[in-house]
């Protein structure tokens, strides 16, 4: 082992945190195993150019982590080589709405015991996402990242090991089935919940589309190609609206896809105000079911990622290392809304 440790002195990464992770990946591989015997701190320190300081420093993390232990006058030696049991997880979502909320629970849950996550949120902010990712590289012996960006990260992501990353929620296409991807092929969902919809949503005269430009947000391109691709195609008149900001946006006889819940509780109050009813006088509709939108205005009409789903298969690919692009499941759901 002593001779293929790799230290680069040109990485923004620590030196003690690429020893830890080499180390790890070493006893992921196979390479290291029960018992064996590693290099000692003035070995390494000589042979790679490091201070012992920093050596110890990462030895002391491993043995914390059960990974390693020490023999008074004898060295350091592999006490662990179950890395699973010792997970210890980085997470970076973009923001904790509602339907994160449920797809962390549920990747909790599967995840079970002796596993920590550290969360931590980029709000569509590409350089939060950049220092973040930069700041915790080699902390975590795994990595989930959202990057719910219209724009390409590669570069980004590519600074975290492939073995050791699951790209969630959000398609990499320059990624190939090397990568753990676990996505949802949005311009698909968003066009084959329409088509469910679509005898509802022809009762109105226009159907809008509704962004939130002003706030934090996301709306990935694949749900407005979606959208533009079934109008179209069925021959319904749309627009696309920057933000619902004024009462006036709102006609009768007109329909709705409406993301955030602020922007939803406005629209119902708007809506009341006005006396219209719901799914008669005007159609409303969502993306992404959420508990509240169950009993929002006696119910509201959703396409939907399942993100119970989407947690659970998540833990299962890091738990079994598991490669490859895979898209989770999408549905329909109508409610009075619509």
């Amino acid at each position: 082992m002593k001779n293929s440790i790799q230290i680069d002195a040109s990485s923004s990464k620590p030196k003690f945190q690429q020893l830890i992770e080499y180390i790890l990946n070493a006893i992921e591989e196979g390479e290291l195993v029960r018992g064996q015997q590693l290099p000692s701190i003035n070995e390494v320190s000589h042979n790679f150019g490091m201070a012992r300081m920093t050596v110890a420093k990462a030895y002391d993390e491993l043995r914390e982590k059960g990974i390693i232990t020490s023999h008074h006058g004898k060295g350091f030696y592999v006490s662990n080589t179950d890395t699973r049991s010792q997970l210890n997880i980085f997470v970076l979502f973009d923001a904790l709405t509602p339907y994160k909320e449920i797809l962390y629970d549920s990747l909790v849950a599967e995840l079970g015991e002796n596993v920590t996550l550290n969360i931590f949120f980029h709000h569509h902010n590409l350089k939060v996402f950049e220092n973040t990712i930069n700041n915790h590289l080699g902390s975590y012996n795994f990595y989930i990242v959202m990057p719910h960006f219209n724009q390409d990260v590669t570069n980004v992501l590519q600074k975290i090991p492939k073995e050791k990353l699951l790209i969630l929620d959000i398609d990499v296409p320059t990624f190939g089935t090397d990568y753990a991807i676990l996505c949802q092929d949005f311009q698909k969902n968003t066009y084959t919940g329409l088509i469910e919809a679509k005898d509802l949503i022809k009762k109105y005269q226009t159907f809008s589309l509704v962004l939130s430009s002003k706030s934090f947000q996301y709306t990935p391109v694949g749900i407005i190609q979606g959208f533009e691709r079934f109008c179209l195609e069925n021959d319904i008149a749309y627009e696309i609206i920057s933000d619902l900001e004024e009462e006036e946006h709102l006609q009768k006889d007109h329909a709705y896809l409406v993301f955030r819940e602020n922007d939803l509780v406005r629209f119902i109050n708007w809506s009341n105000k006005k006396g219209w009813k719901l799914g008669t006088d005007i159609g409303l509709m969502s993306y992404d079911d959420t508990p509240i939108k169950e009993i929002l205005a006696e119910g509201v009409s959703v396409i939907s990622n399942d993100f119970s789903l989407m947690g659970k298969r998540a833990a299962q690919m890091i738990l079994s290392r598991q490669k490859g692009r895979f898209v989770n499941k999408s549905y329909f759901i109508k409610r009075k809304s619509l």
